[in-house]
């Protein structure tokens, strides 16, 4: 079989499909080698279809195919190993300890949520071919994009400290506590260079390493869900019956929270440019969303069901107990043990596995989302080594420091998780105005750009997300912010934070109140 061809098309064969290409070129830079690029035309796999060789210009979706379907998988699953990072994973645990079985159909409607906002982000990076930070660069003046790549980064660096804290708690497990944390914070460092070795042998086999680590988060889950033996009856009724009390507000919260990742947008729009795809050729754009939303719908679906096994694990285990409240990802393995037993294979040791394969895994996804924001945003041309140790060090270099201070008890470790948590929910808002406001827009988008009523329900949930994680951080600052110094700054700073919100907001059309839009404008301009 031959791939596609990718000939210019001709503007004298259709004018107005002249008038509706996809990509603006006015918005495009006049030199497209001079561009940092998410993958080099030698990385991308090839996807090919032997019914439109011929047709160079046609726009007809070719019939489903489970061998291109099978090309088109992976991108999805890494995008969901965000879902199942350590930090997730504690929002499940506590969930399952403090609320039960309630909040399990909260978790299904944002993972739905969560899928349909990583959808867009899909989309956007279909049909452009560019990923959202390289897209932001051109849409925003330089001192917005300054501040976006800066929020971003502050997101990226937050979630792997996490991510890297959570592979250290497990190699601490399973080293039997011989390795103390810090020991744990170098040895997953050392993945940023495992990342580079693998990234030589094609984007397939990155790929698979990532399968094998989800395949382990699964199967360790799985069997400790096996071991608990929850209730059948109570887990569906947990799913399929909205139940949310006063108690459990904060736990409810937490899972909403942690269902988008600011980095996660920005990484999705990059890892489907992995698939050679000419986004001039509408047929090929369409077919490629096409695949794209079946696999990140299954990739998802299996993230919902490995948090499902174990909140469920958690909620058999110690819900109403006196450990719920004091339960975290530093002791969860030993409550388990106390609890579950030895068994054939101690249940400490399988909890220690699936929590290193989380942790692996999303630290290494961090560092491809950092190399992808960072190329984005500054438009730097780095060799790929010192591109990734850059953004390796951003994370590694505060986690040996944390790993160090915070090591001194299992309460100043959650303390920090609360703060880091606080962080990543402060910088939501500066991922998902930037994909809704352009996947609207017909000069970036096309044909492609999002129908009214999908953009409205884009909206809608990006402003649900917002104001819960708004409230978490109401609540969190109520209960931290002491003293008349601390509040005026807190203050000064969030009043600077809803302005830039504001402003991001005017600038997307999404508000209807043409003087703000205006004053946005005039003030952009200013500053250009």
């Amino acid at each position: 079989m031959t791939p596609l061809s990718r000939e210019d098309e001709s503007p004298e064969d259709d004018k107005d499909e002249e008038a509706n290409r996809l990509l603006q070129s006015e918005s495009r830079p006049s030199s497209l080698d001079d561009e940092e690029a998410a993958y080099e035309a030698g990385e991308k796999i090839l996807i090919v279809d032997l019914d439109s060789i011929d047709d160079k210009d046609s726009m007809t979706v070719p019939p489903f195919s489970w061998k291109k379907l099978w090309l088109f998988t992976g991108p999805g699953f890494l995008m969901s190993i965000a879902f199942l990072d350590p930090g997730n994973l504690e929002g499940d645990l506590q969930s399952g300890a403090i609320a039960g079985y309630s909040l399990l159909w909260l978790l299904m409607w944002a993972t739905i949520m969560g899928l349909m906002i990583q959808l867009l982000s899909a989309r956007i990076g279909v049909v452009t071919g560019r990923n959202l930070a390289e897209l932001c660069r051109d849409e925003y003046p330089n001192w917005a994009r300054l501040v976006l790549w800066f929020m971003a980064e502050l997101a990226l660096i937050g979630a792997d400290i996490q991510e890297v804290i959570g592979s250290a708690i497990a190699i601490q497990i399973l080293s039997h506590g011989v390795l103390p944390l810090w020991a744990g914070v170098v040895i997953t460092a050392s993945d940023c260079f495992f990342f580079l070795f693998l990234e030589n042998y094609g984007v397939r086999k990155l790929e698979a390493v990532f399968a094998v680590l989800i395949g382990t988060m699964a199967l360790s889950f799985a069997w400790m869900f096996g071991d608990a033996k929850p209730s059948g009856k109570e887990l569906m009724m947990g799913i399929l019956v909205p139940r949310l009390s006063s108690k459990t507000i904060r736990q409810a919260v937490g899972v909403v929270g942690c269902v988008i990742m600011p980095h996660n947008v920005f990484l999705h729009s990059a890892l489907v440019q992995s698939r050679e795809i000419d986004p001039r050729k509408k047929g090929q754009v369409q077919e490629a969303l096409n695949y794209y939303s079946i696999e990140s719908t299954v990739a998802l679906s299996v993230s919902f069901i490995i948090n499902l096994f174990v909140t469920t694990v958690f909620a058999k285990g110690f819900y109403s107990s006196k450990q719920a409240s004091s339960i975290g990802l530093v002791n969860a393995g030993q409550y388990l043990q106390e609890k579950y037993g030895g068994g054939l294979f101690p249940i400490l040791y399988i909890w220690g596995i699936g929590l290193l394969a989380a942790g692996q895994s999303s630290t290494i996804t961090g560092t491809y989302a950092g190399q992808f924001i960072m190329g984005g945003f500054l438009n730097l041309r780095l060799k790929k080594w010192l591109r990734a140790l850059i953004t390796r060090s951003f994370a590694i270099l505060p986690t040996m420091v944390v790993a160090i201070v915070f090591n001194t008890s299992e309460a100043s470790l959650d303390i920090l998780n609360e703060w880091l948590n606080v962080l990543q929910s402060m910088q939501i808002p500066f991922a998902l105005i930037p994909l809704l406001t352009l996947v609207s827009k017909e000069q970036v988008m096309g044909t492609f750009r999002i129908g009214l009523v999908l953009e409205r329900v884009a909206w809608t949930i990006a402003a649900l997300i917002m104001v819960i994680n708004g409230y978490l951080l109401l609540d969190f600052f109520l209960s931290e912010v002491k003293g008349l110094l601390f509040g005026f700054v807190v203050c000064s700073c969030t009043a600077a934070y809803v302005a830039f919100i504001v402003y991001l907001i005017s600038l997307s059309g999404a508000v209807p109140f043409s003087w703000v839009n205006l004053l946005a404008k005039r003030f952009s301009l200013s500053e250009v």
